[in-house]
């Protein structure tokens, strides 16, 4: 049988704990790997409740037994919790959400689950508690020992599949920030894993410029020329088929999505913009180039909208079954 996978709660204030119920009673529709929740069975169950969706929980003692037991209802590992108050983000939730997310992937790492798919935090809230990470994806990459660089986000979704090189900084800070080996080895990490996760046969890499136009031809800046065409170059001779530097205006059109497998932005909105106006409601967060499997929905805690029966579980289920995927072709080419 299978491993299930692990699932961290989120921001139990958010709307985490109802898309996962959600995704759990839409299982059998969507095909979902069997999965578990670690933490929270008293908030999963008011969420549910709230949502008016029947969820039974299900508290397991091993992860082994949530795909015995995925049928029966949605399983649970832990004791932690705290009280549901949806729209109401505070320091107790935040502690168990940050306590979630550290088990969620120590069983990952253990082999313990298939994989991780976190449910969205608030990181302003998870700073009051001791979270010194930008973001889930940099305590990923140090809970697996590796650099915060080493870990690559990808927004991927039926649409697209696009990588930001510079994630969670100051736009101001994004050319000093660039480099060209900063570039070939997001792009190095995208190609393998387009290979080895998703099946990509020769994977096509488009590479976003940073400027408009791409820099025409140096009349609105030099990066292009200086750095990103340099990281290009250096790509395609070790044999990737790499483009670029595209203007990013119009890269995302439908005719150009079909001349490449992942496009490489070179800061956060470039990617993200096109990526959740095409598939917001099934976009999902894979972190790529870790030795575990992690995914995540691809949008935020939205408190404005949590316990109000809004919020669409369409990118948790996305997420859901891409990280069975992954995790499903990795055991099968070892």
């Amino acid at each position: 049988m299978r491993l299930p996978l692990a699932v961290s709660l989120g921001d139990p204030a958010g709307i985490g704990p109802e898309i996962i119920a959600e995704s759990w009673v839409r299982r059998r529709e969507h095909g979902l790997a069997p999965y578990f929740v670690v933490g929270g069975a008293g908030v999963l169950a008011a969420a549910a409740e709230s949502r008016g969706i029947d969820c039974p929980i299900v508290r397991i003692d091993e992860a082994q037994e949530a795909a015995e037991r995925f049928d029966e209802g949605l399983p649970v590992i832990g004791v932690d919790d705290c009280g549901y108050m949806p729209g109401v983000p505070d320091e107790e939730g935040a502690a168990l959400a940050l306590g979630s997310l550290a088990e969620a992937t120590r069983h990952a790492l253990l082999g313990t689950s298939a994989g991780v798919v976190t449910a969205p935090i608030a990181k302003a809230q998870l700073a009051k508690v001791g979270f010194e990470f930008p973001g889930q994806t940099e305590f990923l990459a140090e809970a697996c020992g590796l650099p915060a660089d080493a870990a690559v986000m990808m927004l991927a979704g039926p649409s697209l599949r696009a990588v930001p090189v510079t994630v969670h900084c100051a736009l101001a800070d994004v050319p000093g920030l660039l480099d060209r080996d900063r570039i070939a080895a997001k792009a190095r990490v995208v190609a393998q894993a387009l290979a080895s996760d998703f099946g990509v046969g020769e994977p096509r890499l488009a590479v976003c410029g940073l400027n408009p136009h791409a820099g025409e031809g140096g009349k609105f800046g030099s990066e292009e020329r200086e750095i990103i065409e340099p990281a290009i170059d250096l790509l395609r001779s070790e044999g990737i088929a790499a483009t670029g530097p595209h203007p990013a205006d119009a890269l995302f059109t439908p005719r150009a999505r079909q001349t490449y497998d992942a496009a490489l932005a070179m800061y956060h909105d470039q990617a993200l913009v096109p990526l959740k106006a095409l598939d917001f409601d099934e976009g999902v967060n894979v972190t790529l180039g870790l030795p575990i499997v992690r995914t995540s929905p691809d949008h935020g805690t939205a408190f404005d909208i949590a316990g109000r029966r809004l919020a669409d579980p369409g990118a948790m289920i996305a997420a859901l079954k891409m990280a069975g995927a992954i995790a499903a072709r990795r055991a099968k080419h070892g």
